[in-house]
């Protein structure tokens, strides 16, 4: 998962950003709120990891704001502050979950799971078709056609299709497509993302004459917008 984490404490942001990355996750770590929440507002992430007292604009300020325009991105507020009230404040601001530090990397890890697999059910629930460039998947009946010819898929490349589309334009690396498709934390002997992307490009690309995934050499790939 694409992760942005808000966290001043530089010793805490290093292990939690080596934790997290150790994971196969993606971690973006800014040390200001404000700049924190330009990022959130203009980039897409599966889940927001934010300090509670942060210089400039402190996390619970910046959801406050992100939840009045309407960005839902799943987040988790970090704070040494233990007291009830404080926990219940920031539920109520919008929070999906909370930690008081210090905390487990393996209980940050287990909740980060749980608020990402939330979120693409959430996504699943309210969208039922994806179309871009006369490619179009429906999720109800998980079928694709392309310019209106109906395109076979197994439910692997389908999932691999759908989280492509979904992320259009942004580059989304092997570790993510691990994660993302087949619930698999980053296993570097594992060639399952290469197979299955060419099987799909056989598919939807060849036939077609259009070339819909690049390939972004030592980076991932990118559905083009």
């Amino acid at each position: 998962m694409r992760i942005l984490l808000l966290e001043d404490d530089t010793e805490i942001g290093t292990w939690t950003v080596k934790g997290l990355s150790a994971s196969g996750h993606v971690v973006d770590w800014i040390e200001n709120g404000r700049e924190a929440l330009i990022a959130a507002t203009t980039r897409d992430y599966d889940v927001l990891v934010f300090d509670r007292m942060t210089p400039d604009l402190d996390g619970l300020s910046a959801l406050k704001i992100l939840r009045a325009s309407r960005i839902s991105t799943p987040m988790i507020l970090l704070t040494a502050l233990g007291a009830v009230e404080d926990r219940v404040e920031g539920l109520e601001a919008g929070a999906d979950d909370y930690l008081s530090k210090p905390f487990a990397m393996s209980e940050l890890l287990a909740r980060i799971t749980a608020l990402g697999r939330r979120g693409r059910a959430d996504a699943s629930e309210t969208e039922t078709m994806i179309s871009h460039r006369g490619l179009d998947l429906d999720l109800l009946s998980q079928t694709c056609t392309c310019n209106g010819e109906a395109v076979l898929l197994n439910p692997k490349e389908f999932r691999l299709l759908e989280v492509l589309m979904r992320s259009k334009g942004r580059i989304q690396t092997r570790a993510m497509l691990l994660e993302r498709v087949w619930d698999i934390n980053f296993d570097p002997s594992t060639s399952v993302v290469e197979t299955h992307m060419s099987r799909l490009r056989n598919k939807i690309e060849k036939p077609f004459g259009t070339e819909f995934i690049k390939t972004v050499r030592g980076s991932g790939y990118l559905f083009i917008d």
